[in-house]
This record gives C-alpha cells, sequence and structure tokens, in this order.
C-alpha cells in the first residue's frame, strides 16, 4: 500500500479461541488514523470477533482466550493491567441496532459524560449540543432535548447512539453493521456522516453490503475463516484484487 497514512491500531498474530474453537487465525494489520476501514467477508469469517477485540468486549465471553497483541497508538490494549472502562471510553462501539437508553435525547448524549464526573451545566450543554452536531442530529431534535429517545425514529435512534459514542471523544468508533437495521434514506444519511466522523476518530465498519464498504472505506480487509485474506486501499482492493478468494467473492461466486 503506498504511503499508508499514522497507524492508530496494530494487530500482531492476534489469535482467539472461544473454548477450542479458534475464531481468528494470527492476523496481523495496521489500522490507519482518521480514515474507515471496512470488514467484509462471508458470515462467520471473524468479522465482529475481530471488531471486538479492539474494545475487549469479547472478554465477556466464557472460554474465550487471545494470542498476540493489539497496540493502539503504541500501547497494548490486551495486557492485564488494563483499564476496561478507560479503554472502552477510548474505544467507542455502534452496533447493529439501535440501542438508545430509555432516558431524554439529552441524557442519552450526556451519560458517558456524566460517568466521566462532569457535572457542570454549561459544559454538558455544549457537549451535548456539539455532538448531537456532529451526528447530524441536531437541527431535528433541538427543539425536543427532553423528549424520550424512543420516540424517535430508527435512524434518529442511530444516530443519537453515535451522538452518545463520540460526546466523550474516543479515538476509534467501531460500527457493527450499523445500517443493517435501517432503511435506505436512513442508510445513506448514517453514511455521510461515517464520512464527516473519519476527520476526528478512526472508524473501523463491518459490514456484509460490499457496495457500502466500496462506497464509504478507505481501505478494506477482506475475511475468510478467522484470517485476513486481503487489506489494501479499498478502491484497488475492489478493481484489482490480488487474491483470487477475493476476486471470487467480491465478484458473487461464493459468500
Amino acid at each position: 500500500m503506498q504511503n499508508m497514512p499514522e497507524t492508530s491500531l496494530t494487530l500482531e498474530n492476534l489469535s482467539l479461541w472461544y473454548g477450542a474453537k479458534q475464531a481468528l487465525n494470527g492476523i496481523s494489520m495496521q489500522v490507519p488514523k482518521h480514515r474507515i476501514t471496512a470488514l467484509i467477508g462471508p458470515s462467520g469469517c471473524g468479522k465482529s470477533t475481530l471488531l471486538r477485540c479492539f474494545n475487549r468486549m469479547n472478554d465477556l465471553i466464557e472460554g474465550c482466550r487471545t494470542e498476540g497483541d493489539i497496540l493502539l497508538n503504541q500501547q497494548s490494549i490486551l495486557h492485564e493491567q488494563v483499564d476496561m472502562s478507560a479503554l472502552r471510553r477510548r474505544v467507542g462501539m455502534v452496533f447493529q441496532r439501535p440501542n438508545p437508553f430509555p432516558k431524554t435525547i439529552y441524557e442519552n448524549v450526556a451519560y458517558g459524560l456524566r460517568l466521566k464526573g462532569v457535572r457542570d451545566r454549561r459544559v454538558l450543554d455544549e457537549a451535548v449540543e456539539s455532538a448531537l452536531r456532529a451526528a447530524a442530529l441536531w437541527g431535528e431534535v433541538k427543539e425536543n432535548l427532553w423528549q424520550n429517545a424512543l420516540t424517535l425514529s430508527s435512524g434518529q435512534q442511530q444516530r443519537l447512539v453515535i451522538a452518545r459514542a463520540i460526546a466523550i471523544e474516543p479515538e476509534v468508533l467501531l460500527l457493527d453493521e450499523p445500517t443493517s437495521a435501517l432503511d435506505p434514506i436512513a442508510t445513506l444519511v448514517i453514511e455521510e456522516l461515517m464520512c464527516t466522523l473519519r476527520q476526528h476518530f478512526t472508524l473501523i465498519l463491518v459490514t456484509h453490503n460490499m457496495q457500502q464498504a466500496a462506497r464509504v472505506s478507505d481501505y478494506t480487509a477482506f475475511m475468510h475463516q478467522g484470517s485476513i485474506v486481503e487489506f489494501d486501499e479499498t478502491d484497488r482492493l475492489f478493481t484489482t484484487p490480488r487474491q483470487r478468494r477475493t476476486e471470487d467473492y467480491i465478484t458473487g461466486r461464493y459468500g
């Protein structure tokens, strides 16, 4: 890859097991900073498992163990001394289905800031407005900040969840199929939002939608059976893949 930008995350021979079943096989890669990296591949290839390694969500699964290392800005995040709460503030996550808390729009966005001990109302007000603006939602909700978040549409809820995630200013934002439950118009809004957010955050996107990966990502990793088959700039991977398995997948021969 030519002139790859500064690296945000580095994976060094990362392997993962659920009990006796190996889910990831010796993955090494560098995730570029302030870019969108897409993880694509057939169901069960390890995309979401790899994504959850970046904020150690897999640690919550009994019998899960890892080998190798992941460095976030040159610091290991797999060391046993790592503060999980601090890590998950640095690495935010947005899931498949919108999951706002049953609170007001304002309190959803302020939630992480309050956990960090922010009490000053002026600081909270500014942070909430800033996050909602960054999530392209402020104009739609600014008159209804004390409305229950569950009354919003699915697309608005997903943008609210993104606002909640970025309000605490993480370094990395993980997106696990963030538009799979949304209609095409809401999907387009989220895709445009992702392209804006990469100016401030490193984004890693899991998607089953290859057209989406081609539209929004700067880099793409094609995964198969727990390994990375090919990782390259998105345009190059989709137009001139180096590996036959990559070409077979993106042309629909399997998957």
